[in-house]
Parts: structure tokens; sequence; C-alpha cells
């Protein structure tokens, strides 16, 4: 044991020794030409080096540098620059006269991808052969450059957008490892923030670069994320996800594949490909065993009642709040692409549906979606639409046909007032400004058809108040209260919508006991009603029969109106009997004139 100490404490003094040796005798800064003209000669990139190079032993044999730039031809800013970089260099190649880099370290490092840090020619030069004599080292033919790890900490990326708008990639971590197959290791994690709104990332995994520039293959083996900011879920947008990525150089062809990504609650899968070439070419096609939009959108419902209840959703500050752009300018009048998603399970605005299918296609900003179509408990939806993108607004037109879908859910949707409970059928063709709510309430136009099955009128009861003001009116009359429903079997109506105006006509219901015709207008934008119906209560009277016959016969005017708020109504029920007793009256004289003229 103590010959084995005392070998390896001899074999320490031997390695201390042979580096210090080395680092008196071989000066870094010998490197510094050399390195500049090597990065110049494989890349084109001017590399400048401030202040001496010096070594560093512990942990690591390093040379450490002041601050580096690195710029291309003809750009007016570098595309790095680092105030510090760190060279792990290895041992032993030293002693015969190589450099071999194990690792760049550039800590503090900006990287600039903007217009300002692209290569660029002076204008009308000639197109030249490089001159190769000017790249030859003096430092020594016999000395080679390798490069197997980079390693970026605490760095910032400037990224500007073809809009010219730039980004910013805060906190950089980059670190980067390759074998002598090309077989790549990476590790990147990052913050983005803009419009108040924070994105924070992390993602691993392995490239092979064998083949590149022909082609490149990856593999992101998990990738989590975190969005958060204003017009979010509290909680923000957060989630994972994995993919394969391919890239063909021969016709810019790239593929993800096995996407499976997670957003809070949300689940989706698929894949992605497409070209670059000339005109950019995508297609995409996924699956979503749950996607739940209320979450990733903020939505939730508020209110205490059903007849209040509505969606809301946080809003930002003003200053957080996008511009109103040209919409000529969307990237999609830029590309082609087609579309494939089936949703199991799809939440939008507190409504659940199932096995929804979703078919589109993008030519030039013309989108159509051919198929659009699923189920929610008894019924179904189908809204074939087109959206075009290519003018300065965005233009829509859909054709709504839905089946049997509770009608609740669909007002508190569309932030309507909650007065109806039934199942609804539409079958219309809308069209408009705008993809929003908002845009639909107060900038679309359109007709459709409504029926609705089993309909009833959140608290109001036609027949019951018709029959408690005709016991008010006259005692001669009475009602069966339990015969007077609120449920009608149908109710239909012919719909005009304008500008956020509803206009009701032709509006047809009946049950057992009662008939109503009527018309009318809803405002969505001032939130008002204004219907008129004309209610016959053919059953459930009681009492004098005359007068019980009259009222089985005649329609009574009742009017429902003001605010959605605090709504109003008027039953002109008082009006009628008057006329009728005064009709009766008068019927009753004339036969007792008659009948005195006769005697």
């Amino acid at each position: 044991m103590r010959r084995l100490i005392t070998t390896l404490a001899i074999l320490v003094v031997v390695l201390a020794a042979g580096m210090t040796a080395l680092v008196l005798l071989v000066n870094p800064n010998d490197f510094r030409n050399y390195m500049a003209r090597q990065v110049e000669q494989r890349s084109g990139y001017k590399m400048t080096i401030d202040g001496n190079l010096r070594w560093h032993v512990w942990p690591q044999l390093s040379i450490l540098s002041g601050r580096m730039t690195l710029q291309a031809p003809g750009a007016t800013q570098p595309v790095i620059t680092a105030d510090n970089m760190r060279l792990d260099v290895n041992l032993l190649p030293l002693l015969s006269h190589r450099l071999s880099v194990k690792q760049v370290m550039l800590k503090g490092a900006v990287l600039r991808l903007t217009s300002d840090s692209q290569r660029r020619s002076p204008d009308g030069a000639p197109v030249a052969p490089v001159d190769s004599s000017q790249l030859t080292s003096t430092f020594g033919d016999d000395w080679s450059f390798d490069i197997a790890n980079l390693r970026l900490s605490d760095s910032l990326v400037i990224w500007q957008q073809p809009d010219g708008n730039e980004l910013n990639l805060r906190g950089v971590n980059f670190s980067m490892s390759q074998d002598r197959h090309r077989q790549v290791s990476f590790d990147f994690s990052s913050q983005l923030s803009r419009n108040l709104r924070t994105l924070q990332f992390s993602l691993n995994g392995e490239m092979d670069a064998s083949q590149y520039p022909d082609r490149l293959s990856a593999q992101v083996d998990e990738a989590q994320y975190q969005l958060s900011g204003p017009d979010l879920p509290e909680e923000g947008i957060k989630g994972k996800v994995s993919f394969d990525a391919g890239w063909q150089n021969t016709g810019e062809h790239f593929s993800l594949k096995n996407i499976m990504l997670s957003a809070n609650d949300s689940q989706i899968d698929g894949n992605i490909s497409g070209s670059l070439t000339g005109y950019p070419q995508l297609n995409v096609n996924l699956h979503a065993a749950n996607l739940n939009l209320d979450t990733l959108m903020g939505c939730e419902l508020s209110g205490g009642s059903e007849q209040s209840g509505a969606l809301s959703r946080s809003q930002p500050p003003i200053i957080a709040l996008p511009a109103i752009d040209n919409s000529a300018n969307s990237p999609l009048n830029k590309i082609d692409a087609t579309l494939a998603i089936v949703m199991d399970k799809l939440q939008w605005r507190g409504m659940t549906f199932n096995n929804v299918q979703l078919d589109a296609t993008n030519h030039k900003g013309l989108l159509t979606f051919s198929r659009f179509n699923g189920k929610s408990a008894e019924g179904n939806f189908s809204l074939p639409a087109s959206i075009n993108v290519r003018g300065k607004y965005t233009l829509v037109s859909v054709k709504p046909d839905l089946q049997d879908l509770d009608v609740a859910p669909l007002l508190k949707a569309f932030d309507l007032p909650v007065v109806l409970s039934g199942k609804l059928s539409v079958q219309g063709a809308l069209a408009g400004k705008g993809m929003s709510l908002e845009a639909a309430k107060q900038d679309w136009q359109g007709n459709a058809s409504l029926q609705l099955q089993e309909a009833k009128f959140s608290g109001l009861n036609f027949v019951r108040m018709i029959q408690q003001a005709a016991r008010r009116s006259n005692g001669l009359v009475q009602s069966d209260e339990q015969e007077a429903t609120g449920t009608l079997q149908q109710l239909s109506a012919s719909a005009n919508l304008n500008n956020g105006v509803i206009s009701l006509k032709d509006i047809q219901g009946e049950n057992q006991v009662m008939t109503l015709q009527g018309q009318g207008q809803v405002d969505m934008q001032h939130r008002t009603t204004d219907v008129l119906f004309a209610v016959t209560v053919a059953g459930g009277w009681k009492g004098d029969s005359q007068l019980v016959q009259y009222l089985q016969k005649t329609p009574i005017p009742l009017r429902i109106y003001g605010s959605w708020d605090n709504p109003d109504y008027s039953l002109h029920l008082d009006d009628i009997l008057r006329s009728q007793l005064k009709d009766e009256a008068l019927k009753r004289l004339h036969q007792w004139q008659n009948g005195q003229i006769k005697g």
C-alpha cells in the first residue's frame, strides 16, 4: 500500500511539473493570430480578441481571453460579442503542436441575428475567388484546430423577424457537444418576454450531423415551458413537448414527427411536415385527446345564477393590448397549408364537444374549412366556413348547421341572457368582418332558421301569467294550476342578424294548452330585448262558460322589453276583458231592445 501511494504521489508531481513547465514555456498569445485566421478561413467571419490571452490551470487547463467579437464580412454589427471567452484545451496535443479545444465557453455573450449582423458584399463589388495566400498561417502549417464542445452562459440572443420586430432571448444557457462521428448532444434554456408576457423554456436532445449540410436529424427528448402574463390563466400555460425533427437540404424539406405536447390539461400528438422551397408548404396532422380552450384562453364562468352566469376572462392592461393590424400582413398570405385535426374532447366557453373533426386548407391567405363538425350530448354541429385574410380586414363566411344542441350553454357562451332552455337546431348563412365574438356581435350579417324543442322560458310561464291576470280581473273565471305548463313542445322562428341586432320574425310555439305567435328583436350591442307575443291559452280554464270560450279563442298581447339586467313585461288582458264585457253588454242591450219591439 505504501508503495502504491508513493507511486501515485510521484505521478501527481510529474504531471504538475509538466503542466507548470508547459504553462511557462508555451505562450497562449502565440495562438491568437492563428485562431483568428483559422476562423476566417473556415467561415469567412473575422474574430477579434482584445487584451492578452492567459492560462488557467485548475480545475481544467484553459486559455482565458478578454472581450471577443465575431463579425461577418460587410456587416455593421458583430454577430457575437462576449466579455469573456474560455477555451478548455487538451494537454497532450500541445506537446505535438496541436491546439485541441475541448470546449469553447462564452459568458455574457450577445448573439445578434439581425440584418446589421448579416454577411453583406460591398455595393458593386465583383464576385471573386478567395485568395488563399492571404489565409496562410504563419504560425505553422503543422498546427490543427478542433472544437468538440460549445457553451453559452447567461447570454442574450437578439432575433430580428422578417417584419423588422426584434425578439430578445434572455438568460440563454446553451451547451453542445459532438463526437468524432458528428453525433451532437445539446441542452438549451432561455426566457422570452414580449407584450408583458414571459415564456420560459428548456430543452435537451440529440442531433445527427454526420450528413450535414445535406440533411440533419434531431430528437428533442423533453422540452418544458411556461407562458405567463396578462390575458392568460392565472397559473399561465405550461407543459412538456417532445418530437423528432428532420431537415433535408434538397427541396428544403422539414418534418416534425412523433409530437407529444401537453398544455395545462390539454394533450396533443401528431406530425408536421413541409417545404420551404419557393412558396412554403405546410402540412399539419394532429390528434388531441383533450383540448381545453377555456383553460388555455383564460376563460372562466362568472356569475352565480343560470340567468346571469356568463363567461369572462382576465383583461390585460391597455399597454399589453396588441395593435390592430392590417390582416394583409398575415403570414398566412405567404404559405400554402393543410390542417387535419381530430379532437376526442373539445371544451370551449363552458361547452364540451366530442369526436370533433376539422379539415382545412390555406391558399395564399384564403382559408377553407371543408369540415368542422362534432357532437355534444344528444346533438351535433357542422360549421363549414371560409376566412379571407388577403385584404385589410379579415372576412369570414360560415354556414352553421346545428342539431339538438342545448341552447342554455350556447347563450351563455355568446354572452346572451340565458332565458331559454331546450334543444336548439339552426340552419343558416352568416358573414362579416373579424373572427372574435365581439366582431360577430357588431360586424356580421346573415339569416337563419331556428327550431327549439322542449323550449322553456326561464322564470316566465305564459299560461300561468295570463290565467292569474284573468282571475284578478274577473272573479267569474278560474284556472287549473296543474295544466299551467310553461314548456313548449316546439318553438320556431326566422332570424336576421345585422350588425349586432337580431330580428326575430314568424315566432311560432305551442304546447297542449297554449299557442303563441310573435316577433321582435334582440340588440346585442346595447344588451336590450323587445319582443311582442300573441298568446292564446286554449286549456286550463274553469268558470263562466262564455268568458272561458272567449279567452280560449282570443290572442293575449304579451310584450317583453328592456335591458337584459332588468327586463320588464306588459300584459294587456284587462283591456281585452273590458272590451269583451262591453261587447257582451251591448249584445244583451240589443237583445232586450229587439224583445221590446216585438212585444
